[in-house]
Parts: structure tokens; sequence; C-alpha cells
């Protein structure tokens, strides 16, 4: 290629990076960790998880405006990891799901409802095969909704690029998707840069965020409670607590059923678990569905026991978000998801070691997908952990394992 055009194309990419920065802080700073690269056999743009490419004759042609669109749309693809997923569908299918979130994603970002149209390209597809924003989707549900008849190639064929006959105007390459040697790395990579971008362009509780973390996915979660799976009366049983109340008119005495008063029966015994400790993975790992089925079990544990269980909820990711007591349902309901970053399972034990030690819980139940690297089992300091997983394959070095179906 032309030094003088690439010169050229280079100062446009650095330039839109920097206008991203001024107007949208979030995209601007998960920019600063990419590596932009020209390929002259890209039909559009691409990216696989390190790099995003950009084809000259594709770029040459584009305003400002949309190159900075390419550039949000193709980040994007790395923070919520389309790169990454995706290998067991069909990919054509898979990839216009992605493009459909991505879109509607950034559309949300940019508080815009108008469709966003490419010049010669067409239209940006932003919406689910249901008529509905894509955002409110994760891409393997909007690939769910998507005509079977769509589904003829598996990740790894060519995927193609820019307009397909499918009528989805403006389509990016995703053929460098899945190519990188070292996945986990780069994903836990992205975890990081995901959480340092939120943070700075101070957006992890804003209304207006990006989409990534709208409020709309936590009403979401709350809404989609289900019934839960787990016994939770056996699994709790080695920590249930008996007291005994002076008195109760429920039933009376037997022993003075010919007496003309109305005797309590004394010794009523009662049962609780008090003391539990829950706490709730929601890292960038942990899917929607996920955390939702999770939730319900912390929900369901508590009316399996008709409200006689209580203790703390709270969440974890690279850090702890400091636990809050609950006694009921209703207080459950009250305690919104947080999360958004990488796992770290030692964090959770240390802020109990520093900030509960005191008064220690009973038992800490991990509820999580079990991704991230295990601590030593001493820093528990004797106290028992339950890891309630949502998969079948991770298995915990140490503590009791329950697991849930996703």
């Amino acid at each position: 290629m032309d030094e003088g055009k690439l010169k050229k194309l280079s100062d446009r990419i650095i330039a839109s990076r920097i206008r991203l920065l001024q107007n949208h802080g979030f995209f601007g700073l998960l920019l600063m960790h990419v590596i932009f690269a020209v390929d002259e056999k890209c039909g559009t743009a691409a990216t696989d998880g390190e790099r995003i490419f950009f084809g000259p004759a594709f770029t040459e042609k584009l305003s400002d405006w949309e190159l900075d669109f390419v550039m949000m749309h193709e980040v994007l693809h790395i923070a919520l990891k389309h790169v990454f997923r995706g290998k067991h569908l069909d990919n054509e299918a898979f990839n216009l799901a992605c493009d459909i979130v991505i879109n509607s994603n950034i559309m949300k970002a940019m508080d815009r409802t108008a469709p966003i149209v490419l010049g010669s390209y067409g239209e940006a597809m932003h919406l689910a095969p249901n008529g509905r924003p894509g955002h409110e989707y994760t891409a393997e549900e909007v690939y769910d909704m998507l005509p079977k008849s769509m589904r003829k190639k598996r990740r790894g064929d060519s995927s193609g690029a820019s307009s397909d006959d499918d009528g989805s105007g403006f389509r990016d390459d995703h053929d460098k998707w899945n190519t990188l040697e070292e996945p986990d790395y780069f994903q836990e990579k992205w975890d990081q840069n995901i959480i340092g971008a939120a943070e700075a362009a101070e957006i992890r509780t804003n209304a207006k965020c990006t989409g990534i973390y709208s409020k709309d996915l936590i009403d979401r979660i709350l809404q989609k409670l289900k019934k839960p799976q787990l016994d939770w009366r056996t699994i709790l049983n080695t920590f249930v607590q008996e007291e005994i109340v002076d008195y109760s008119f429920t039933p009376p005495d037997r022993r003075f059923d010919e007496s003309p008063f109305f005797l309590p029966d004394l010794n009523e015994k009662e049962y609780y678990v008090k003391d539990i400790l829950f706490m709730i993975d929601t890292s960038r790992s942990m899917s929607e569905e996920e955390i939702t089925i999770v939730y319900s079990e912390v929900k369901g544990s508590i009316e399996q026991f008709d409200g006689k269980l209580c203790g703390k909820l709270g969440f974890f990711l690279y850090k702890v978000v400091p636990p809050v007591d609950f006694a009921n349902v209703d207080d459950i309901l009250a305690i919104k998801p947080k999360g958004g970053g990488g796992t770290s399972f030692t964090c959770v034990f240390e802020y109990v070691n520093k900030e509960m030690s005191q008064t220690p819980p009973a038992c800490i139940i991990m509820l999580t997908d079990g991704h991230g690297n295990f601590p030593d089992e001493k820093i528990t300091n004797d106290i028992p952990v339950l890891w309630l997983i949502t998969n079948e394959f991770v298995n915990p070095p140490w503590g009791r394992i329950a697991r849930i179906k996703v």
C-alpha cells in the first residue's frame, strides 16, 4: 500500500479514537487497549480480540461519523466476547445475531432511535426478529429467534463480509473470530479493560451508560426469577439451629383438655438457619440467565424455610460489593445485582476475614460459574463453604459442591 495513503488512513483512525474519547468516553477508553491494523484482504472491518483490522478501500469511503461507528462496533464485539463465542453455532446466523446486539447497544449509548446507515453499505440492522431492540437480548437469544433456514454453515467456514443478500445491510467481517491462541488470557484481560473504562468514564451506575451496564438488565433479571432447583432444607440441614420459645397457643397444651382455661403449650420448638452468607458472582463470564437462576435459588432458600432463614447477601467480581442483611424474600428482591468485570474468589474470603471477623458467617455459599483461580483452603479460616456451580465441568478443589442447570 502506498505510504502516503497508509499515513492518511492511520491519521483518520487515531482521530476517530480521539473523537470517541471526547464524545463517548467508554468506547474511547476501550479502544486504547486495541492494536490497529490495515488489511487489504479485509472487505470492511474486522477484529480478532486483540486487533481491529480496516480494509483500506472500505475505510476511505466512510465519513468521520461512520468511521466512529465502525470503531465502536468492532470494540464492542471484543467487550461482549463475541469473538470468543459461537464456535458450535452456524456462523452466518450467529454473526448476524451479534451485529444486531452490537448495533442496538451503540444506538442506546448514543440515545438514538433512528437507524444507523453507512452510505452504500446500507442500514446497520439493530432489531431482533421479534421487533424488539437487540440490546435487550444476548447474541445467543437473538440467534435462537432467527429462521432455521439461515443456519447452514459452522463457525470456521468463510463468513463473508459487508452486505450479504439476506437483507441485513452493513455487515463487518467475522472471519478472524476464534483465531487467538490464548483466548482465556484475552478474555480476562478485557474483563479488566472494561472495568477500568467503566470506572474512568463514570458510567457504571449511569442510567445512560452503554447498554452493557444498563439498569434495564438488572430489571429483567429480577422479573425473570424462577423456581429454585435445589432442596435447601437438605443442603442447610447442618446449620439448622433449634430454639425453644417460652410458649405457644397453637396448638394448646392437650394435657389440659378438661380444663376450662385455654392454656399454652410450653417448650415449643422452632428451627432457624442464621448467619448464612450468600455471595453471587456477577463477573462478565456469568450470563444474565445464570445470574437470574442463582438469584432465584437465594429467594427459594428463604421460601423453603418459611422465612426462618436469615443472613447476608453480597456480590463479587474482582472485588466485593458489601453484603446486605436479609430476613425475608422482600429483602432479597430489594437487593439488586451489581457487577460486570473479572472474577476473584480470593476477594470474598479476604473481605470476610477483615470485615466480618467479629461475627463470621456460619457458612459461605458461593454462587458462581467457577471460572476463576481458587485460593488455598486455609483462607476460609474453617468456615464451611458450599460452591453452587452453574455447569457440570468446573470442580472446585475443596468445599462442598452443588450444581444447578442453566
